[in-house]
């Protein structure tokens, strides 16, 4: 009886802010759908001024239950500006909380709202969010000779044409590092050996292809490119072996202590243009998140583990910033959960929305 009510609890960590996330969102598609609606016959930067509005009220919310609520202590290493900036991110990858990674330090920057990502085509099929995502300019890609340059370049160039503020976030790895699926780390390492590049040992081998096209295609419209570094704390076993970085569900459930985000600001001049050059520049900077994350993991000396060198800011996310968004978005859904119109409005909104969403999706890239 005892240990059924220790794991109830325990599972109650994660249940409510995954049921307000995900239960606040019906609310927030049908604000941002009447602004669509609305802003038809505006220039497109009007929608997008308010749609960015939109999605800082919503992601706010979301950074209160990653961070207000787990208490986990964000470590800033290097370099992050405290203004915002036209930018692509470029970061390692290994779990779902690498998304929330992003907006923590937009956040930080006051560019919540101009986050926006490349995703997995398969991303696309979410419900409400994969339709929604794409709307607030984000781009689907196919892997390898999938890969459709054209689509990607003309959706870059539309961004630009409104004046869209960009947060670019790129994982160049395409999946995820996972020490539990050895085979996706052998055969990247193996790739790496039979092209003569560096073999990496706690990221896999970049690929180029999304990168090269987003930064030659607003070269002139970026401000810098930001290379993250990411680890989370408290990934090692025992035995010194490193061990799956923690999915949402266990980042809500607190067993993340700390989490450690190295930032590397890089000129778009120190950048090579040509595609064959940049493969080369994005592995070298993948072979210097490989030392970050071996000095994390494997430094002899225990001393330097868990920690990237050089100097660090605990950095506090002010409740300012993510309550009253909670509140918001929890008061609007409340409202509308209370009376029968409303409860009825928000079932269709989950089922039509998501009919909806896949059919845009499935026309149009």
């Amino acid at each position: 009886m005892l240990l059924s009510l220790v794991l109830h609890t325990y599972s109650m960590r994660y249940v409510l802010p995954a049921a307000v996330m995900m239960g606040t969102a019906p609310t927030y598609m049908l604000a941002w759908g009447a602004w669509r609606l609305l802003s038809a016959v505006l220039p497109a930067r009007f929608y997008r001024e308010v749609d960015d509005r939109l999605y800082t009220i919503y992601q706010s919310m979301v950074l209160f239950f990653f961070e207000n609520y787990t208490g986990v202590q964000v470590i800033i290493y290097g370099d992050l500006p405290k203004n915002k900036e036209n930018v692509i991110y470029l970061s390692n990858h290994q779990c779902t909380v690498d998304w929330i990674i992003a907006d923590m330090l937009a956040i930080r920057q006051n560019a919540l709202g101009h986050v926006r990502y490349v995703l997995k085509d398969g991303l696309k099929w979410l419900p409400l969010y994969g339709w929604y995502f794409s709307q607030h300019g984000g781009v689907y890609v196919k892997r390898s000779a999938k890969f459709n340059e054209k689509e990607m370049r003309e959706k870059l160039q539309a961004q630009m044409k409104a004046e869209t503020p960009m947060y670019l976030v790129i994982f160049p790895e395409g999946t995820r590092y996972n020490p539990e699926i050895p085979k996706v780390i052998a055969d990247s390492q193996s790739f790496a050996e039979k092209e003569g590049l560096a073999v990496l040992k706690h990221v896999l081998t970049p690929r180029v292809k999304a990168t090269h096209v987003a930064i030659d295609t607003m070269k002139d419209y970026l401000d810098a490119v930001y290379d993250v570094t990411v680890a989370y704390e408290g990934t090692v076993d025992h035995k010194g072996q490193r061990k799956l970085a923690p999915s949402m569900t266990e980042f809500l459930s607190k067993e993340c202590p700390r989490v450690h985000i190295f930032i590397d600001r890089i000129e778009l001049k120190d950048i090579p243009e040509e595609q064959m050059y940049m493969r080369r520049w994005l592995h070298e900077r993948f072979e210097i998140k490989d030392k970050l994350l071996i000095e994390f993991y494997d430094a002899k000396d225990s001393k330097r583990r868990n920690k990237f060198p050089g100097k660090s800011v605990h950095s506090k996310l002010s409740l300012k910033k993510s309550l009253p968004s909670l509140l918001f978005l929890g008061g609007l859904t409340a409202s509308m959960l209370l009376t029968e119109s409303g409860r009825k409005l928000y079932v269709k909104t989950w089922i039509y929305g998501t009919l909806f969403g896949c059919l845009w999706v499935s026309i149009k890239p």
